[in-house]
């Protein structure tokens, strides 16, 4: 186990040596959340690990912000309730151990806003992983495409927002999934390795119950000739990504 600096050294995060931790994708996607009002906005994450995601919003927006991480694996969720009292941020984010297939047991449409970061490998393909951490976060052994989406539409209200991160050569997929549980994509941006490489990933906004009308932005490159791109490298200020022009 390790003990990590996230954000520059903003956060601190105890993370396992082997299974999830905390990488680029983690970080894009905490930087890539959009809050559009000023009332108290209440969020859950979905499979939250160590807790990266949830605490680094609450470091995002330290006004008017809750959130509710769910987590199934014991030994992540300990590390989550850890690295939340070691940063001192208690008051307005709490973890639970919990299945996200048993999302009935939260109030229907009780959240303003969900985010999630689902395993990208389909389940059933590829090489299992031996390590039950690794296959659950990376693998879909207890999380697939179809249970995120059930679960964002019983949790979230009527034009609840959500938010992701997935595989680009998955999105056919992804989309197909999202917009039959109810969910309309909204926001769609692009990450790609360097200029001249196809994208890799994408983050996705939606909208529970939603109408028509999908905006996307330009690409996120991660790398040019001079190394990391000062684009990406926003992701890890608190302010997060730039809006787009």
């Amino acid at each position: 186990m390790t003990c990590d600096e996230i954000l520059y050294g903003k956060l601190k995060l105890w993370q396992p040596d082997e299974g999830p931790r905390v990488n680029m994708d983690t970080v894009l996607l905490a930087a890539y959340v959009r809050l559009r009002s000023r009332i108290e906005s209440v969020f859950v994450e979905l499979g939250s690990a160590t807790g990266a995601i949830s605490l680094m919003l609450v470091l995002r927006f330290p006004q008017k912000f809750r959130i509710l991480g769910l987590e199934i694996q014991p030994e992540l969720e300990a590390l989550a309730q850890r690295n939340l009292v070691e940063n001192g941020l208690g008051e307005r984010v709490s973890f639970r151990r919990m299945d996200l297939r048993e999302h009935r047991r939260l109030p229907a449409e009780s959240f303003d806003g969900l985010v999630v970061n689902p395993p990208y490998e389909e389940e059933g393909k590829g090489r299992k992983s031996p390590l039950a951490t690794v296959s659950i976060a990376r693998q879909g052994s207890c999380c697939a495409l179809r249970d995120v989406f059930e679960a964002a539409s019983w949790l979230l209200k009527r034009k609840g927002r959500f938010f992701a991160v997935f595989r680009a050569d998955r999105m056919a997929e992804f989309l197909a999934s999202m917009t039959g549980g109810g969910i309309e994509p909204k926001r769609l941006r692009f990450v790609h390795p360097r200029v001249g490489k196809r994208a890799s990933l994408f983050l996705i906004e939606g909208l529970k119950g939603g109408g028509a009308g999908l905006i996307v932005e330009p690409p996120l490159f991660v790398r040019d000739a001079n190394g990391y791109t000062p684009e990406l490298m926003k992701a890890y200020e608190l302010e997060g990504l730039p809006w787009p022009p």
